[in-house]
């Protein structure tokens, strides 16, 4: 299940991509079978442990191209460990909402984008996110440590990755039938497990039956309601080239 357009972003094979915010690594598993060579960074270190895992299978099963490389990192990411210009590709994927530094980790992430290199954030889309914080607190910082702690409306993350450094391109919604389910998790309690109410169980199964099966029907509905349900907000930009001295 991407959030990322991997055509919108322009990921190539042989392209050096971070993929920051990996989580279990669903963005990475996808350009690495694009021919892309990952790094995948998350502040998780058991996640990384499982992406890690994970891409080894892959390697052994032949499901990814030969040469691809990839490799994890996990640390801070205001304070990356990699040289300016390091990567043609970056994705923060559902991480800005979590730091109370979002500028910093933008400047950092551009700062290891090449010249002419694309970036994609992803966070959540206002309108959903409005709503889990009205249902409960649970959800979100304080109460929640590592929570959210702000809501973005599109406009707002277009000026912080301007003032990154980046210039805006493209802009999608995506998940929408990933919304109600979120809801149901918040007025059950977010932090229960979502097996333990029938509901968020039966929703959950529902989920996993459309990632797995990809029925058209669902696919439809899916991109059909985006634009007004789409859990996660896409922002693209690229790292201008600079002009050079005449």
């Amino acid at each position: 299940m991407l959030t990322v357009d991997y055509d919108a972003l322009e990921l190539h094979a042989g392209d050096r991509l971070l993929d920051i915010g990996c989580g279990f690594g669903r963005h990475s598993y996808e350009a690495l079978r694009r021919g892309a060579d990952v790094i995948s960074s998350d502040f998780s270190l058991p996640e990384l442990v499982e992406v890690d895992r994970t891409v080894s299978a892959m390697h052994a099963a032949g499901e990814l191209p030969t040469g691809v490389s990839s490799a994890s990192c996990n640390g801070d990411v205001t304070r990356l460990p990699f040289p300016d210009g390091t990567f043609d590709r970056v994705i923060a994927s559902e991480i800005l909402e979590h730091i109370d530094n979002d500028i910093a980790a933008l400047v950092e992430l551009v700062r290891v984008l090449r010249p002419g290199g694309t970036f994609a954030a992803t966070v959540p889309a206002t309108f959903p996110e409005q709503i889990c914080w009205k249902i409960t607190d649970e959800y979100h910082a304080p109460k929640v440590e590592g929570g959210h702690v702000r809501i973005y409306k599109k406009g707002e993350l277009a000026r912080r990755m301007q003032a990154a450094g980046l210039e805006i391109f493209h802009d999608h919604r995506a998940h929408a039938l990933h919304t109600p389910y979120w809801w149901l998790r918040c007025a059950v309690g977010p932090q229960e497990n979502p097996n333990n109410h029938p509901a968020t169980k039966a929703y959950n199964r529902l989920l996993e039956w459309d990632i797995m099966k990809q029925p058209t029907l669902t696919k439809v509905a899916d991109r059909a309601l985006n634009p007004i349900l789409g859990k996660s907000l896409v922002v693209y930009g690229i790292k201008p080239i600079p002009n050079n001295p005449s």
